[in-house]
């Protein structure tokens, strides 16, 4: 017997079977649904329980903490009802809803970007157009591998997508793609999801802020802004170890060059040689040069230990929590880690 769950946007209730969450019958049923990890490690399937009762599964304090729990939030992503319920997702500034598409490509281009990062180019054979915001991810299928989360890191314009893939200890796509993926082998693709994305219609500060392999979506993001011709002051701190790890310096060096209104600032974390780049962690860097707040928003993608780390120090300097949008890259033992965690 399944449970009827109605969601306050939606017209009419949707149907939960025992054991699924309120995300995964939405989403089944046509609801476009605002989420990202699906996992309960983002926050962004937040929302409202008005009526009825639900069993959460594990999930990161991070994406939901103990006070918003106790003012009656859930993930929709964990939600599992135990009877007919009443929610509402949290209404956001902007909300993107793309077609969910299912996508074959073809790859036209491989590089390697530093020693444990390569940049892939996918061409789209068929199942297009494949519409998103700058920012989101799809989940991509290489040879008969498990499907893994990355962003774009090409403007939504562009046909040919573009995705920075990091080589992750025991992570088997990963090592596939960085190491064995050849031009012209076929990639599957699904997607487009997350709502970390740029919000086109703020014209407040852009401060956006990667570690790693999070520069694919803020790199999406800061050059679709500029693309469409924003003029708001845009603050890009890139955080990673050494030099070796630093990619793209070039290419923002020289954006910021033919745009005023972009600064770019690589921050390294742990160099091994004397260096005249900023040191320290980025998210200390950011705090270092903040001076105005007011009006602006933040995109943060990268390691959780930095998007959680700057999402602390944002907050701490005043920044509206609806203000800051992340996109914490947590891994498949990340996950593994929290599903098998002591229940909220």
């Amino acid at each position: 017997m399944s449970f009827a769950v109605t969601i306050r946007q939606h017209d009419g209730p949707i149907a939960v079977e025992p054991g699924a969450t309120i995300l995964e019958a939405a989403l089944a049923q046509g609801v476009p649904y605002p989420h990202g990890c699906r996992s309960g490690n983002c926050g962004a399937c937040k929302s409202v329980l008005e009526a009825g009762e639900v069993e959460l599964a594990a999930y990161s304090d991070y994406a939901l903490t103990e006070e918003e729990r106790a003012q009656g939030l859930i993930l929709a992503c964990r939600a599992m009802p135990w009877s007919d319920a009443r929610v509402a997702w949290l209404e956001t500034d902007e909300v993107a809803i793309h077609p969910l598409r299912q996508i074959v490509t073809r790859v036209v281009g491989l590089e390697n970007l530093t020693h444990d990062i390569r940049r892939v180019r996918l061409e789209i054979v068929s199942g297009g157009p494949f519409d998103f915001s700058a920012g989101q991810y799809a989940a991509v299928r290489v040879s008969n591998l498990p499907a893994r989360d990355f962003s774009m890191a090409n403007r939504p314009d562009q046909p040919v997508l573009e995705f920075h893939v990091r080589h992750m200890s025991g992570g088997a796509a990963s090592r596939y793609i960085v190491r064995h993926l050849a031009l012209g082998e076929s990639v599957r693709l699904e997607g487009p999801f997350g709502s970390a994305h740029l919000r086109e219609h703020h014209t407040g500060p852009i401060l956006a802020i990667a570690g790693g392999s999070g520069l694919a979506p803020v790199k999406s993001i800061v050059e679709t802004a500029l693309h469409r011709g924003a003029r708001q002051p845009i603050h890009l701190y890139f955080g990673v170890r050494d030099e070796r790890d630093l990619y793209l310096d070039e290419h923002f060096t020289a954006l910021a060059a033919a745009h005023p209104n972009l600064r770019f600032t690589p921050v390294l974390s742990e160099p091994l040689l004397p260096t005249r780049r900023r040191t320290g962690f980025v998210h200390e860097a950011v705090a270092a040069d903040l001076e105005d707040l007011d009006g602006a928003k933040a995109y943060l993608a990268g390691p959780p230990v930095m998007v959680e780390a700057a999402t602390a120090m944002l907050l701490e300097h005043g920044m509206s929590r609806q203000d800051i949008h992340a996109d914490a890259f947590y891994t498949e033992a990340d996950k593994l880690r929290l599903s098998t965690g002591t229940s909220a």
